[in-house]
């Protein structure tokens, strides 16, 4: 089969910057490539050519400006069996006009159908365009079928996963190693480590952890938070929102750390360091892949009870979902709960990692969505025969 996969225009691909989507297509593409030809399109970089072949993998990319108008132009010369749109439902209806032979298939990683950024008859037409829509939590599905009833059939839940070969075994020597030595780069070899891996951005959260710290540091001193990640992909752009970051981490000097931006394919190592991860979003997160990676780096999870969060997290089996999202106390507690009880944590953490292991994995999400592809291409060649 001739697969195009159409990122958006935000980020280039491979993840060389990151970016949940781009992650999600470097982990599949060496499971679906063994049996189909497939074409990446994404935005130019100047650390990537314009065009290349990558172990059988052609990427095409076009700049940012002109994104959406050079796909539909290499669409229109070149036949592809399936179109893979992600993340981009108004992007659909010109992508089908220039390839109206090929099945389409558009994913969601965000609520991309709500009314502020695309309008009813839009997303009718959109829905009415595609073979099938892929939503990355039931979370992101139920934003499109409250909305649409008539696409309840069209939505299959494809959840994201990680490449394990990033991160060692729980008790394998291998693990311990990293975790020593990124320990003592960071100078918290006897500290216990909370870790808030993302974007510094208040919806994200980081700043009620640092709240947490008040109820936190008498019974645990020995506590350090460790703030990863910058204001967005690749940026360290100081905000004013990352200046309160740092003024108020000024009340807890020696208990607060950040690292800045972190290059992706450096967090899982980085997540190897922590004791206890946490995620705090505010906002009604899709479902933020750094779970995935906690989970997998077997450490215990806390997160809050935000859009499709906690579906991957079972509530005192692989980690702790607060439904007191906005109140620094009540992350404080759940933090507590980890780190006083090193058994229920050690368990957590081997329970999230064996999840990860049997269902999260990227060769599951390459298998899960082969499925989907062949069977609307079946159905179209069906729906072909009968004309």
């Amino acid at each position: 089969m001739k697969i195009a996969l159409i990122c958006t225009e935000k980020l280039p691909s491979p993840a060389v910057k990151g970016g949940a989507i781009q992650i999600m297509i470097d982990g599949i593409i060496p499971f679906l490539r063994t049996n189909h030809t497939l074409t990446v399109f994404s935005i130019t970089d100047p650390l990537l050519p314009k065009r290349e072949i990558i172990e059988t993998v052609e990427f095409v990319r076009f700049p940012k400006e002109t994104y959406e108008e050079g796909v539909s132009e290499e669409l229109k010369r070149r036949e592809f069996d399936l179109i893979h749109v992600f993340n981009r439902p108004g992007n659909v209806l010109h992508y089908k006009y220039a390839a109206p032979n090929s099945v389409f298939v558009l994913s969601l990683h965000n609520d991309m159908f709500s009314e502020l950024k695309l309008g009813r008859k839009a997303s009718l037409k959109a829905i009415e365009s595609v073979d099938a829509i892929t939503a990355v939590s039931k979370y992101i599905k139920q934003t499109v079928t409250v909305r649409f009833p008539q696409a309840e059939e069209k939505v299959h839940i494809l959840y994201s996963g990680v490449d394990l070969a990033n991160f060692p075994p729980l008790f394998s020597s291998e693990r311990q190693q990293k975790r020593q030595e990124l320990r003592k780069i960071y100078q918290v070899e006897n500290k216990k480590v909370i870790l808030f891996v993302g974007r510094l951005n208040k919806t994200k959260g980081p700043h009620l952890l640092i709240e947490s710290l008040n109820f936190l540091v008498d019974r645990h001193p020995e506590a350090v938070l460790m703030i990863i990640g910058g204001k967005w992909f690749s940026d360290n752009t100081i905000t004013d929102y990352v200046k309160k970051l740092h003024d108020l981490a000024e009340n807890y000097k020696g208990h607060v750390i950040f690292t800045g931006y972190v290059p992706a394919d450096q967090i899982p190592s980085m997540l190897l360091m922590g004791d206890v991860f946490v995620c705090s979003s505010q906002w009604h997160e899709p479902l933020a892949r750094v779970h995935y990676e906690a989970l997998a780096a077997g450490i215990p999870v806390i997160t809050t009870n935000r859009g499709g969060n906690a579906e991957v997290i079972e509530q005192g089996i692989n980690g702790i979902i607060l439904d007191n999202y906005d109140q620094p106390v009540a992350f404080a507690s759940a933090i507590d709960q980890v780190l006083s009880q090193p058994v229920l944590a050690g368990e957590m953490a081997e329970k999230g990692r064996k999840r990860v292991e049997a269902k999260h994995q990227f060769q599951h999400v390459a298998e899960h969505l082969e499925k989907i592809y062949l069977h609307v291409l079946a159905q179209k060649n069906l729906d072909d025969d009968q004309q």
